[in-house]
């Protein structure tokens, strides 16, 4: 998942200059700051919301819902809103919690026994707020890949159980990684606790009382009829791609909504939990309101001397910060094609939401949402748009040169003889399950198990090093694949990392730990011959120590092989080839022996 809060951080870093003095912006200048926005930061549409003092006093889609079909957006069309689903998490658990059926502080294993994080302390003293707060210790996305891309089969369990294989990068509580997979445990802890699974929980919970009546959570969005399409940038043109499918994610980014209904969350949130009419009824508690908003990991506070602030760090599901002597609460949101961000000034009883349908949105983030806030601060015409869209240009070409010069040298090296046999096999990762380097068309291809969108061609870079270009391109994913060798020049293992310096950091392929682990189940068996007229002898193939082996059934003898080829194996000493068959089903029939002998596979046989 995207942070695209860092794009503004970064332009607030570098750009500090004062131009003419603006009011707070009109009704038309707020639609003239998207339209030019819309344009200039290449993003297809957007849906803005503005509340102030208890009123929604702006509300209006701008743009296409999608470049194909050519609809339009409004206030009610509906947008993922990735990591903004987390302040619905943490607020599931607040209720959960003004109900005396958890505590804050309660230790995550009483309510999921099977949770086991890296080492025995960290787990028997991980409370549910450190779920929370992104200081876990792991490192920024840790285990993203288990739904990054979408389509994979990753169930609960092994989320719960894969973080004892994590290498953390940090002490326990010390520092801030931003942390998709806890908020998923969190998820699970409301389920278990409340006996409802999370989306109907939050739905029923949340959503309802508020009449957010067009917002939906992960599996139960039924109506598309207004939503909207995500976009992609990353091949020039803005073109449609295919919706993230978050699933098992949903408590870290799973909800649909729209900037009519997210100014009612915003405007429960601002009145500390209360809504309706009256404000008599609360969603939850003015403790838990404050514990939410409360400062729980620091961050570095950044010293952009035009906002004056003091602070920063994170709460349970929000961003918190003070600008020019305000409390700022915040949170972004980033899926493929869909980039959301919602801001609160509590102070100026002000709340803002952005919701885009482009990759490119965070720009569009930082330029309108910082625009609207800074007429409200009283501050300057800062330009932001103009400067956005620089900053968003320098860095995309920053990234497109590293990418470039990557593939550069894989077109330059492309009649480098490879042995491909050399890397084929079966590789396992303890969390994220085997993966198999295969020979497709004589090139070698990589292929997930358990995550079937992270498939496609490798191509020779330098050394042991191999370029990956998956043939999912929603984002931009492609990979390197480091192998390691052994004396005889045979890969053992596989270390990952992203091409491009802007690859989205849920795409977490550094964390992965893939080891050689051959599976050799279809040349398994025994295997009948006749050496004289009625009397059958039986050779039997199997694999040990990662290898596979021959037993000579009538003096007990093993030989072990390498595998050459797909179908073809050679001992040590380079004497005894084996070459299987297969049937027209793909199914191992027969060896031949020595080139000499044909061996049948005696499914049937039982010694």
């Amino acid at each position: 998942m995207k942070q695209t809060a860092t794009l503004l951080t970064s332009v607030l870093l570098i750009l500090f200059v004062s131009t003419k003095t603006i009011a707070q912006l009109t009704p038309q200048k707020i639609d003239s700051l998207i339209e030019n926005a819309l344009v200039k930061l290449k993003v297809a549409g957007a849906s803005v919301a503005i509340v102030k003092d208890g009123k929604v006093i702006h509300q209006k889609g701008y743009g296409l819902a999608s470049v194909t079909t050519k609809e339009k957006v409004n206030e009610y069309t509906n947008f993922q809103i990735g990591s903004n689903t987390k302040a619905f998490t943490t607020a599931a658990l607040s209720i959960l919690a003004d109900e005396g059926k958890l505590k804050w502080t309660d230790k995550v294993k009483d309510h999921l026994p099977e949770f086991k994080m890296y080492n025995d302390y960290v787990t028997e003293n991980f409370n549910i707020q450190d779920l929370l707060t992104h200081r876990s210790g792991l490192g920024l996305g840790a285990g993203d890949l288990m739904f990054f891309p979408d389509g994979a089969n990753f169930t609960m369990k092994d989320v719960l159980t894969s973080f004892q294989y994590f290498k953390p990068v940090s002490a326990f509580r010390t520092k801030y990684d931003y942390d998709n997979l806890l908020y998923i445990v969190a998820g699970e802890v409301i389920a278990r606790v409340s006996g409802m699974s999370y989306d109907p929980f939050v739905q029923k919970r949340i959503i309802e009382p508020l009449q957010m009546k067009n917002t939906f959570v992960g599996s139960l969005m039924k109506d598309k009829s207004n939503r909207a399409t995500p976009h992609s940038a990353v091949s020039g043109a803005i073109k449609t791609i295919d919706a993230q499918d978050v699933g098992l994610g949903s408590p870290a980014g799973g909800i649909f909504s729209n900037v009519a209904d997210m100014s009612k969350w915003m405007l429960a949130q601002l009145n500390r939990g209360k809504y309706g009419a009256d404000l008599k009824t609360s969603l939850f508690s003015s403790k838990n309101h404050d514990e939410m908003w409360r400062l729980h990991t620091v961050l570095e506070t950044n010293r952009f001397p035009r906002y004056n602030s003091h602070f920063n760090g994170y709460g349970l599901g929000w961003f918190l910060t003070d600008v020019k002597g305000n409390l700022k609460v915040s949170h972004t949101g980033g899926l493929p094609g869909m980039i959301s961000e919602v801001t609160m000034y509590p102070d100026l009883n002000l709340g803002i939401v952005i919701l885009t349908n482009s990759d490119e949105g965070g720009a569009f983030l930082s330029a309108v949402s910082g625009t609207i806030g800074d007429s409200y601060l009283g501050l300057d015409d800062f330009g932001w748009t103009d400067k956005v869209a620089g900053w968003m240009q320098y860095q995309n070409n920053m990234g497109d040169v590293v990418t470039k010069k990557v593939w550069e040298k894989v077109e330059s090296a492309k009649n480098v003889k490879v042995n491909n046999y050399d890397f084929i096999g079966i590789y396992e990762d303890p969390w994220f399950g085997k993966i198999e380097v295969f020979e497709k068309d004589k090139n070698l291809w990589f292929k997930s198990y358990r995550s079937p969108k992270l498939n496609g061609p490798m191509a020779f870079y330098n050394a042991n090093t191999f370029a990956i270009k998956w043939e999912y391109q929603a984002m931009n994913a492609d990979a390197l694949a480091m192998f390691s060798l052994d004396e005889k020049g045979r890969a053992q293992s596989i270390k990952m990392k992203g091409i491009s310096p802007n690859i989205d950091f849920s795409f977490d392929f550094q964390d992965l730990d893939l080891q050689r682990k051959d599976d050799f189940k279809a040349y398994e068996g025994y295997y009948t011959f006749q050496f004289e007229p009625g009397k059958d002898v039986y050779i039997k193939i199997f694999t040990k120590n990662n290898h596979l082996t021959l037993s000579e059934t009538w003096n007990g003898g093993e030989i072990t092989f390498d595998q050459q080829s797909e179908l073809e194996f050679l001992n040590e000493r380079g004497n005894y080839p084996l070459k299987f068959t297969k049937n027209k089903e793909g199914a191992i029939v027969e060896v031949l022996v020595h080139n000499k002998d044909v061996w049948k596979k005696a499914n049937d046989y039982k010694p």
